[in-house]
């Protein structure tokens, strides 16, 4: 039986595995989630992928109060699963394969695609519910949906979306978009092209707060050359792409997470860059700027969060022939 253009299944005690040529997805029942991504060997993932609706408050929304409103239950923290959904190929599972279920699999079990939905609760009060959902082919290429759901009753959404945390730094990223720092109301002289980055820049203001997104994008690549495994010497640069399907996608890059920018209250304070944060957002609210003493965001740049949001995009490894070498 030829296997190579197929998927192989491992259904493991609280763990799903999808494994090909060059890839290998493994999925958390425990962590609700997506707990490892490689390709060719190299990880991507150094904390499971999750949605995301909270970002570093900035001075402007510090002078509108904004920070305290939204401060209900949307800062960055483990979400709660309530429910894991999966399909393989043409069976949908009713109920998740784990022990005695998965007896009745071998270690030659393959499949030409497979569907797996994570179904989240917020820590707000009253909750709403966010669904992420992985559709990944024999390729080893993902198809990653998430959806909120809108909740009347609770504080408007600082950004929806979903963050990745890389273990190590990336040395570079190049993405299809607008030029510069750009945010919803704050995107008129952003200039659509190419644009390549050098490493993961962080922009020096006196205290550290949200920066560094970049409005629709079509396209992301990251390059990294170094991973947390001791044993692997090879420092040759690898990539992940990040590609739009129907919409455009907004996205942040850094060495840093929300909660590490707010916690320093001057750039001095901030830890040494040892992590790669990238948030890929669909909906992102306002920065304001019209002052910062009390003005808040202008109304057609909030995130009400009664409304629902979605982010699709695609996720895959991009090879190291295809690569530019010293853009």
């Amino acid at each position: 039986m030829d296997c190579t253009n197929k998927i192989h299944v491992v259904y493991d005690d609280g763990l799903l595995g999808l494994n090909g040529q060059d890839y290998q997805y493994l999925f958390s029942y425990e962590k609700g989630g997506l707990e490892s991504m490689r390709f060719n060997g190299k990880e991507w993932l150094y904390r499971p992928l999750y949605p995301t609706y909270w970002r570093a408050t900035t001075d402007n929304d510090r002078g509108n109060g904004f920070n305290f409103k939204s401060a209900n239950g949307w800062e960055q923290i483990a979400p709660k699963c309530i429910n894991i959904d999966l399909t393989v190929d043409d069976r949908h599972f009713d109920q998740l394969p784990i022990a005695p279920l998965t007896n009745q699999f071998s270690n030659h079990e393959f499949a030409k695609q497979v569907k797996i939905e994570f179904t989240y609760e917020t820590a707000t009060n009253p909750a709403a519910q966010v669904k992420v959902a992985y559709a990944i082919d024999a390729s080893g290429k993902c198809r990653l949906t998430a959806h909120y759901l809108g909740q009347a009753g609770l504080p408007e959404l600082p950004v929806f979306g979903v963050r990745l945390i890389m273990p190590t730094l990336a040395t570079e990223f190049e993405y299809d978009g607008l030029s510069g720092e750009t945010y919803p109301d704050r995107m008129a002289g952003g200039v659509k092209g190419t644009w390549h980055v050098d490493g993961v820049p962080v922009t020096p203001y006196l205290t550290p707060q949200e920066m560094g997104m970049h409005m629709q994008s079509s396209r992301l690549k990251i390059v990294r050359n170094q991973t947390q495994n001791n044993a692997d010497h090879d420092e040759r640069p690898f990539a992940l792409t990040v590609k739009q399907t129907d919409q455009p996608f907004n996205f942040s890059l850094l060495p840093y997470t929300a909660s590490e920018l707010e916690n320093a209250t001057h750039i001095e304070e901030l830890p040494l860059k040892r992590r790669t944060v990238l948030v890929v957002a669909g909906a992102v609210r306002g920065v304001g700027g019209i002052d910062s003493w009390g003005a808040d965001v202008e109304e057609q740049y909030h995130l009400p969060a009664d409304r629902d949001y979605q982010l699709v995009l695609k996720l895959s490894q991009q090879q190291l022939n295809s690569l530019k070498m010293g853009i």
